[in-house]
């Protein structure tokens, strides 16, 4: 497709077709971006509803982000529709970046399509279950940095620190006086802030062995996804009766879309790295509650900054990757601070190697309640081999088919839980007694009264 073949949509946006070619003919989106825990994570937002992937993406060289969503509509089967928002017509870079960043997304590479043909020729019940595409960022910086948050806490606390970092990236976009100052080249707190106003409390998790403690009360998942959906109705009901109310005012008339870009005015996009390397550690890690990881985070946007990492190094052009590959990107990941083996396990994967899974205390839960292994961090590498070494080079896939399916059996299907309900996905909320069946009614009767919502423009 030619970089002019754009159109101006009635509702707003510029709208661009990206083919799919020869992926094609077994493409769903819905199951390619609600494949793994990355499409939990601020600033992506998946629509259940439209089955859109909704985010900001930036398409120039400097910080400013456009509102991007992605569909797939019944009259394009080949195509996906990508509109954005916020710019006249796409100059010819602005267009390329778009392609680029949604089709790493997506996996959408010749070479993508190939691992994915091979590996559902071993594994039958994936390919019948359409699962083999894993959901990833649009950069590999912002993959890198998320990896980072995954470690050493629970899955909640990694939502609220990724929704937290796009909230203040937001805020360096559009800087107060009276929060923000700049001393020595470093953004930092320029008062005493409440943590409340940037970022959600939440557990410490693993970084107090204190906390690794479980309570031994179960869990009422029906209270909680019901404390969840009367705040988010409240709040739902609120911003839209103020926003239809001054539009009125203006055109009487609000789109489904312009309500879609509004909603993301306070939350921002993914800060980049030149946005990171300008902060003060001991800022950041207050202000998004990161801890230790402050450090780490800053550590890496500067080295990227100041050319010492070159991420270009890390991928290749036509995605062409072969194992002899794996070991010497490993030594170059090993030597980030912050990059242990199971962080770099999971960018490697971020990148397209499959044969090594990133195991941690997830992996030896769902190996003792799956195959009733009783592994240990030292024997589970061995554990999952023995397990899925027939799938090589394939193990991660065949390892994240079965605890993705492990998880819907739990939840319901993962696309169409409300968007507050993610952080619930736990081990605690995942244990042997808890009743499988009545957990998918409750949440199927939670996701029909958020539609009854949507219905009924609310």
């Amino acid at each position: 497709m030619n970089w002019q073949d754009e159109t101006t949509a009635a509702h707003g946006g510029v709208v661009v077709e990206l083919p799919l070619g020869d992926a094609a003919p077994d493409f769903n989106l819905e199951k390619v971006v609600c494949s793994h825990g990355l499409f939990m994570m601020a600033p992506n937002r998946w629509d259940p509803h439209s089955k859109t992937l909704e985010r900001p993406l930036r398409l120039d060289d400097d910080d400013s982000s456009f509102m991007v969503h992605i569909s797939h509509p019944p009259h394009t089967p080949h195509a996906l529709q990508l509109r954005v928002f916020g710019t006249p017509p796409l100059s010819p870079p602005q267009h390329k970046s778009l392609m680029s960043q949604v089709s790493r997304m997506l996996r959408l590479s010749e070479e993508e399509n190939r691992k994915l043909k091979e590996f559902h020729k071993m594994h039958e019940e994936a390919k019948g279950r359409g699962f083999g595409r894993m959901f990833r960022s649009p950069t590999l910086f912002e993959d890198m940095i998320k990896c980072i948050l995954l470690c050493n806490c629970q899955w909640s606390r990694t939502l609220s620190m990724a929704k937290a970092l796009c909230e203040l990236q937001s805020e360096l976009q559009h800087p107060s006086s009276s929060l923000l100052k700049v001393e020595n080249g470093s953004i930092s707190s320029c008062q005493t802030i409440k943590n409340e106003q940037f970022a959600p409390n939440t557990p410490a998790g693993k970084e107090s062995k204190k906390k690794l403690r479980v309570s031994k009360c179960s869990v009422n998942l029906a209270n909680k996804y019901a404390e969840i959906s009367a705040v988010e109705e409240t709040d739902l009901k609120i911003s839209s009766a103020e926003i239809s109310s001054e539009c009125s005012q203006e055109t009487g008339v609000l789109y489904k879309a312009d309500l879609a870009q509004l909603s993301y005015t306070n939350t921002g996009n993914f800060p980049s790295p030149r946005e990171l390397a300008s902060l003060d550690e001991k800022f950041l890690s207050t202000r998004c509650k990161l801890g230790y990881r402050a450090g780490r985070v800053i550590n890496l946007a500067r080295e990227v900054v100041e050319g010492r990492i070159q991420l270009n190094d890390f991928e290749y052009p036509d995605g062409t990757l072969s194992l002899s590959d794996y070991d010497k990107l490993f030594e170059k990941l090993r030597v980030i601070n912050g990059f242990g083996p199971f962080s770099c396990a999971n960018v490697l994967m971020c990148i397209g190697f499959y044969h090594v899974i990133p195991t941690d205390s997830e992996t030896i839960r769902h190996l003792k309640q799956v195959h009733g292994k009783t592994s240990t961090i030292r024997t589970v590498q061995g554990d999952v081999e023995d397990i899925y070494g027939k799938y090589a080079p394939f193990q991660f896939l065949a390892y994240w088919s079965e605890i993705w399916r492990f998880y819907e059996e739990r939840f319901g299907k993962l696309s169409e839980m409300p968007h507050s309900s993610h952080k619930l996905i736990t081990a605690t909320n995942m244990r042997p007694n808890m009743n499988r069946r009545s957990k998918r009614m409750k949440l199927s009767s939670e996701n029909m009264h958020e539609d009854s919502i949507e219905k009924n423009g609310v």
